[in-house]
């Protein structure tokens, strides 16, 4: 595609240059007609001719031939594929760029910043919404304030007050005032506190998952037949993460007995990683490969691989993400991922093909199961947990029949046509 856009190029720049098509025609040694055949990309033009074209405008002949950077192409085509209610003339991108590389650039600059700002309305709204330390120092906040404006309208709004009520009210006023200014430092502090990207405090199971990403999710020492108790879990901070902690460390001991790691390799030495069939090959359950093949060091399956842990109520037990997989921690999540599917359908392997909207259309193959925890007694409703697969699809590998298009969160999904939207989106046109 770059090559045969050679001539819009020399065209373009020609006009920067000011100079008449005869004129530089004239310069190279070649007549106008062919020169206006070669400027709208009918006759092809390489060797001499272009080194001589190229000398005549002051450029590198790679500029005239390679045009703009790949990365802006990139960017470029990113941007068409986010836009809500506009339709990009994609096919006409690379000419657009080489002709206009300076609004080429704004533009990739201004979408990169949309999405650095999508990401942060998206972290602050998830934050916001179910932080439950932030929920319940906005509630006293609130609160505090409501009732001050409450005793403030009563003295205001009253014209005679018995002594003793005018001066009950004034305590409780002043009480409320005090109450609302130590709220209000609390809450800044706690914000002050909570800016580094890697606050998790409240939340033992972010910490937890955490302390499994700063151990690339594998731990040698349990490969090796050591158990949970083995690992040092010193630097978690939190007892309530140690205890989350040590559970998750627990089932991957038990994993790694039931598939151990010499026999899994060989096992996907002979064929691509199939979790019904691994789960067949080593007499397990289908949590438990699924589970395993999202532990294996990094080269094992050839393509990134990450796992999504849910119970009943949809809320993420345990996750490790891969990259352009997004879904938030606490609920609001898209209902079409097959993790909260394969709750409505227990015991039933589901498989699907995802492409998750937003910034960038990112795919995966997903493998998912539900199935009943055991109960305690007679009479007991097991309680269910559902665990998903994600493994990335591969740059050119070809698309499937079939393909679930999924959202990150309604606030932040481009996709207004949807029948399960429970609310409109900040990226709608109207906003």
């Amino acid at each position: 595609m770059r090559d045969t856009l050679t001539g819009s190029r020399i065209r373009e720049r020609r006009q920067i240059s000011g100079l008449r098509q005869a004129e530089l025609a004239r310069q190279v040694g070649i007549s106008a007609s062919y020169l206006n055949l070669i400027e709208h990309n009918r006759r092809r033009i390489g060797g001499k001719l272009l080194v001589d074209i190229a000398n005549a405008l002051s450029v590198e002949p790679s500029l005239l031939t390679q045009g703009i950077e790949a990365t802006l192409i990139s960017a470029l085509r990113e941007a068409a594929a986010d836009a809500v209610g506009q339709q990009a003339e994609v096919d006409a991108l690379e000419e657009f760029a080489g002709r206009f590389p300076g609004w080429a650039g704004v533009l990739a600059q201004m979408h990169r910043r949309v999405v650095s700002l999508e990401r942060t309305v998206e972290t602050l709204s998830d934050r916001l919404t179910h932080d439950p330390h932030l929920a319940a120092s906005m509630h006293e906040v609130l609160s505090t304030a409501a009732a001050i404006r409450s005793t403030a309208g009563i003295l205001a709004d009253t014209q005679e007050i018995e002594p003793e009520w005018r001066d009950r009210f004034h305590r409780n006023l002043h009480q409320d005032a005090e109450r609302l200014a130590d709220s209000s430092k609390s809450l800044v502090a706690y914000l002050d506190d909570s800016e580094a990207d890697d606050d998790r405090r409240g939340v033992p199971s972010e910490d937890a998952e955490a302390f499994f990403q700063a151990n690339s999710h594998h731990f040698p020492q349990i490969e090796a037949g050591g158990s949970g108790a083995d690992i040092d879990l010193s630097a978690i901070e939190s007892a309530a993460a140690r205890t989350v902690t040590k559970g998750y460390l627990d089932t991957y001991a038990a994993d790694v007995r039931a598939m151990p790691l010499d026999d899994l390799q060989k096992a996907l030495a002979e064929a691509e990683p199939d979790p019904l069939a691994l789960a067949a090959r080593f007499s397990v359950d289908i949590p438990t490969a699924l589970r395993r093949l999202a532990t294996l060091p990094e080269g094992y399956l050839g393509r990134p691989t990450g796992l999504v842990v849910c119970d009943a109520s949809g809320s993420i037990l345990f996750s490790k993400s891969v990259p352009g997989f997004a879904m938030p921690r606490f609920g609001e999540a898209c209902p079409f991922w097959p993790i909260f599917q394969a709750l409505n359908r227990p015991l039933v392997p589901i498989r699907k093909r995802v492409v998750q909207l937003g910034r960038t259309a990112a795919e995966f193959d997903c493998y998912a199961y539900a199935w009943p925890q055991a109960v305690s007694g007679y009479n007991d409703a097991p309680a269910y947990h559902s665990v998903m697969l994600v493994r990335a699809v591969e740059e050119g590998a070809p698309s499937a029949q079939s393909v679930t298009r999924v959202g990150p969160s309604c606030r932040v999904c481009p996709n207004d046509a949807c029948a399960s939207r429970r609310e409109p989106s900040i990226l709608s046109e109207g906003f």
